[in-house]
């Protein structure tokens, strides 16, 4: 069985996470990279990878490397490729172009360029070109350039892997669906522990918990862009989907809570639990949603986990100056009640363990989209910890 080559794309900092999930699909000769993870494998692997992974934001084939010294060079290569193994004349197509230190001068240029190639073989050995479609096309090439090497890969994912299907509903500046499985997995946290996120908006990372809990594949509901090629055993994704479908345990014993101060932010959030197939744990209470002021929040257990994405500056602009005071108000409501329990944050304010008075015991530095971010963890004490410090220096 020949071994492909295959890059999955994923956030800044989930690079180790992704490599062990991929390691433990079978994926071979891995090698994180900034943005992703090198791997080799079977066909199969590829689309497992799209069903399963949690943390990639897209797995990509690589069909091709050569050097070149410009954009006829890029050409001529896109040219000889033989496109027709992967899809044929009738389908609709996208190149998308990265570049990293490379000398041409104009990227628009060289992507259509990319495009006359890609027709021009088909034109010539066919006689029907490809069409080419910017908002849904049947097939994704991305060619990745550096100063010296030009690699075309296919897309095999389509839609990115973020767009598990069951998002719709939408709060104030979303967490991406793989960010918040990473976030859940930097954390430690584990299905037999209690989990609240009392800034749940439209309920990404409380919902991510419940489908890791109820070994529900991520990509178990959409479709993918490798469907449309032709190199696939369709039939092998079929009995895969069907494997992962017996994996569901809708039973699993697990206490996730998630609370707003919106209620209609609230409703987003269940409606989306109720899209992603998590119904039965609404009903019995093992998933609940609900209206809460952080502030207010109190435990359901003496142990816990709290994962949370609160608002900050990017966020809440121009409310960051109150976001200072309120998060302080979290805190204090923490220390009271939550002793015991370890807290997790993601925020792009670095001083966010100064505003809370607490210091943190650990920080992951990750990027949320552009934004640069710290991931803190705070051990839960009553009291803050600056005041501890301060009774061990007076001892």
């Amino acid at each position: 069985m020949p071994a492909y080559h295959f890059f999955a794309v994923c956030p800044r900092t989930l690079e180790p996470v992704l490599a062990e999930e991929l390691r433990g699909l079978g994926a071979q000769n891995i090698k994180t990279n900034a943005g992703g993870v090198l791997f080799e494998g079977p066909l199969a692997l590829a689309m497992a990878a799209c069903l399963r992974s949690r943390y990639a934001s897209r797995i990509l084939l690589r069909i091709a490397t050569r050097q070149y010294y410009d954009s006829h060079d890029i050409y001529d290569m896109a040219h000889v490729l033989p496109w027709e193994r992967f899809f044929d004349s009738e389908a609709k197509i996208r190149v998308d172009v990265t570049a990293h230190r490379s000398p041409l001068e104009s990227l628009d240029f060289t992507t259509l360029r990319i495009k006359d190639g890609i027709c021009d073989h088909f034109r010539e050995g066919c006689g029907k070109r490809p069409s080419i479609e910017k908002t849904d096309p049947d097939v994704r090439i991305h060619a990745f350039i550096n100063e010296r090497y030009c690699t075309f890969y296919l897309n095999l994912s389509g839609e990115p892997l973020f767009k598990r299907g069951w998002r719709v509903e939408k709060g104030e500046a979303p967490l991406k669906e793989n960010m918040a499985a990473g976030l859940l997995a930097l954390s430690g946290w584990t299905p037999d522990q209690p989990l609240l996120d009392p800034f749940c908006g439209s309920g990404t990372i409380a919902i991510e918990a419940a489908q890791i809990a109820c070994g529900i594949a991520p990509g178990l509901n959409r479709s993918f862009g490798f469907e449309k090629l032709h190199i696939f055993d369709m039939q092998e994704w079929r009995e895969m989907k069907e494997d992962a479908k017996a994996e569901v345990n809708l039973h699993a014993k697990l206490n996730i809570r998630a609370s707003d101060i919106s209620t209609i932010v609230v409703g987003k959030a269940q409606a989306n639990a109720q899209r992603a197939g998590l119904q039965a744990l609404l009903d019995d209470g093992r998933l609940s949603f609900s209206q809460c002021d952080a502030r207010e929040v109190s435990p359901s257990s003496e142990k816990g986990f709290i994962v949370t994405n609160p608002p900050y500056g990017e966020q809440s602009n121009p409310k960051s100056a109150t976001v200072g005071s309120m998060m302080k108000n979290v805190a204090d409501n923490l220390k009271k009640q939550f002793s015991g329990w370890t807290a997790w944050m993601l925020t792009s304010d670095r001083k966010l363990p100064s505003q809370m008075r607490l210091s943190e015991s650990r920080k992951i530095v990750i990027f949320n989209g552009p934004l640069e971010c710290r991931f803190f963890k705070f051990e839960m004490v009553s009291g803050s910890f600056r005041s501890k410090k301060n009774q061990a220096q007076g001892s």
